[in-house]
């Protein structure tokens, strides 16, 4: 009987409590998201498994926790918590970008630049709440829409938040289908939205091998502490374009990127222990995360309306929702709600131009803010 007694005493059923089910019905709802409505399955369905991982009772000292020195989650969370994983997935990104269409049509980086909007914002907003500088900037960059640059520096800022800022970050890059469409049609007059772009010209090889080179010197010239991120992202996109290191790109947009996602999704999920995941501050994160979206997306169609006010060749405001960095999820977006306009108006090509200039500028946003309070 005491070994029995002994037996359920050490189950997780035994040392569980409300927080521990609350995480595990968040983690479902990232699996179900993820599996049955397609949202994001590449990160939803990994960190969701990882909260479920994260929020199963285990005894302090056994080397289980996430937390736990020695442990094999704790080794696997050194590459969050050291900021590792996220130039690595930059890596990738580059290997799989095609700058043509920003380099067709330069003024569009400008749409991205003005989705940065949200990040400075909000950073201001969470000193006014009474969040600490470097915990306020970590917040801010989630309106970047950018896991990986908002994962690398709350990790160098406040990595006590690293779970919760990950999480937030993630969970609105995977709902943008969601928040924003109701923005775009609220900011654009129907009129507006029926605009159709005129066709890019071609964009060179040796354009496409200049650019991520001289991209390269500019932004980190400008922005020093970005260049982790923004060295990786340049590097895959130039072994992509010149065409002698195929195998390299190749291995750097599948293997390397897609084991570092399955290991990063699992381990921020896993972060999220409900004893230090459920807190007033996580709360505060996630409100003030999805106003950072929201202001994001609303500044680059804002914008776009007022470059048409000075400039003879209009462009599509919608465009401007794809300045934030979820790519390539906020350039369908502009392609399905134009395309609900009018379904001959087809999108999705113009809007990849802010959309990867929004990668760049969360990533200059990041280096910024971490030279500023770092």
């Amino acid at each position: 009987m005491e070994l029995l007694i002994d037996f359920i005493q050490n189950t997780g059923f035994a040392m569980a409590d409300y927080r521990h089910f609350v995480m595990i019905g968040v983690g479902l709802i990232f699996l179900y998201l993820g599996i049955a409505k397609h949202y994001e399955p590449l990160l939803l369905v990994p960190i969701g498994f990882g909260i479920l991982v994260g929020n199963v009772p285990v005894f302090k000292g056994l080397g289980l926790g996430i937390y736990e020195k020695g442990a094999v989650l704790n080794y696997l969370y050194f590459g969050v918590s050291k900021g590792i994983y996220p130039p690595l997935i930059f890596l990738g990104i580059g290997a799989m970008t095609d700058f043509s269409t920003l380099l067709a049509r330069p003024k569009l980086v400008l749409l991205g630049a003005a989705a940065q909007l949200g990040v400075f914002m909000t950073f201001l907003g969470a000193l006014f709440l009474g969040f600490v500088p470097s915990e306020a900037a970590s917040i801010g960059i989630i309106g970047g829409a950018d896991g990986p640059t908002a994962i690398f520096l709350s990790a160098k800022l406040a990595p006590h938040l690293v779970g919760p800022i990950a999480i937030a970050a993630y969970s609105y890059m995977a709902l943008v289908p969601v928040i924003q469409p109701p923005i775009m049609k609220l900011l654009t007059s129907r009129r507006e939205r029926l605009i159709k772009m005129s066709d890019p010209r071609e964009v060179s090889l040796q354009e496409r091998i200049l650019f991520p080179i001289a991209g390269f010197l500019l932004c980190c010239f400008l922005a020093p502490a970005a260049l982790p991120l923004l060295g990786m992202l340049f590097l895959g996109n130039l072994l992509k374009e010149c065409l002698v290191t195929d195998r390299l790109a190749r291995t750097a947009r599948t293997a390397v990127v897609d084991t570092v996602t399955i290991i990063l999704g699992l381990t921020v999920g896993a972060s999220t222990q409900a004893d230090v995941f459920l807190t007033a501050k996580s709360v505060g994160i996630f409100i003030l995360g999805a106003c950072s979206f929201m202001v994001a997306t609303a500044g680059g169609v804002i914008f776009a309306k007022l470059l048409n006010v000075v400039s003879q060749d209009k462009i599509n405001p919608l465009l401007g929702a794809a300045g934030v960095s979820a790519v390539p999820d906020s350039a369908r977006v502009v392609q399905m709600v134009g395309n609900a306009e009018d379904p001959s108006n087809y999108l999705l090509m113009h809007a990849m131009a802010p959309n990867v200039a929004g990668v760049i500028g969360s990533a200059i946003a990041a280096g910024v803010l971490w030279s500023f309070i770092g």
